[in-house]
């Protein structure tokens, strides 16, 4: 895998470089999250799996910029900034929010003409086929406050900091409108391995909406509760690495530690 024409930009952190990686897994945050939330994850992988980890807009050291309202077109922005480093094996892992993004990667790659991820991650997030009617992007900045600490993933210092509270509400609300206006538009089908994660008491999530996810690829599909809420893959981290080690080690099985 070459390295020599990689540069590094906004769009894609590479916290541990691993040249030597026969594999890259690309990794999509949640709504209001940013790249860092993966640090942990490209650690306890490399250099088997070089992890690289997406940073929308409107957050950390991209705060001044706005941040985009439509999931097609950041998954658009997203699939332009990774298609330099399409030239190997790629796998998806989005949560939330990142899942649709790694859905959306994973069609854009196939209408492309590359080849499918060799497998894809979605976590957190119910099929497309499963609408609820959301008005998180209606809610005042106090309505929104109180979802995020309901959904505990986000820093409860943060959150009752009024300071960084201003700084972070823009992207969290223009996220919000994303997802809730989201559609799917392509009706084409993936061939890649799917593997599902979602927690057992997310209330974003029912178990039977995330199962959906396999109506999506002619591949196999794997699904895995875990104990917890929406963001049991924080609690659960140490599980959900070793699950993706494994399943990664699947398709690179000399170079990939389970």
């Amino acid at each position: 895998m070459t390295q020599a024409s990689i540069r590094e930009d906004l769009w894609v952190r590479r916290y541990h470089s691993a040249p030597d990686s026969p594999m890259r897994l690309v990794c999509l945050p949640h709504a209001g999250g940013s790249s860092t939330f993966y640090f942990p994850v490209s650690k306890a992988l490399s250099p088997a799996v070089e992890v690289l980890a997406i940073q929308y807009p409107g957050r950390q050291d991209r705060l001044a910029e706005p941040g985009i309202e439509s999931l097609t077109e950041l998954a658009d922005r997203i699939f332009d900034e990774l298609q330099r480093f399409m030239d190997g094996p790629i796998a998806l892992f989005g949560h939330s929010m990142g899942a649709i993004l790694a859905h959306e990667l994973a069609l854009r790659m196939r209408s492309a003409g590359l080849p499918d991820p060799v497998r894809l991650f979605l976590s957190g997030r119910r099929a497309p086929s499963c609408r609820r009617e959301e008005d998180m992007r209606l809610r005042s900045d106090a309505g929104i406050l109180d979802e995020l600490k309901a959904l505990h993933g986000t820093d409860e210092s943060m959150l009752n900091d009024p300071d960084v509270l201003d700084m972070i509400m823009p992207s969290i609300r223009s996220d919000y409108r994303a997802v809730e206006t989201y559609q799917l538009a392509s009706g084409a089908l993936l061939s890649c391995p799917v593997t599902v994660l979602t927690g057992d008491d997310d209330p974003r999530v029912a178990p039977a909406e995330a199962d959906l996810w396999r109506e999506y690829t002619t591949g196999e599909t794997d699904v895995h509760v875990f104990p917890g809420g929406h963001f049991f893959l924080a609690d659960r981290a140490a599980e959900v690495v070793s699950l993706i080690a494994g399943q990664l080690a699947e398709n690179a099985p000399t170079a990939v530690a389970g």
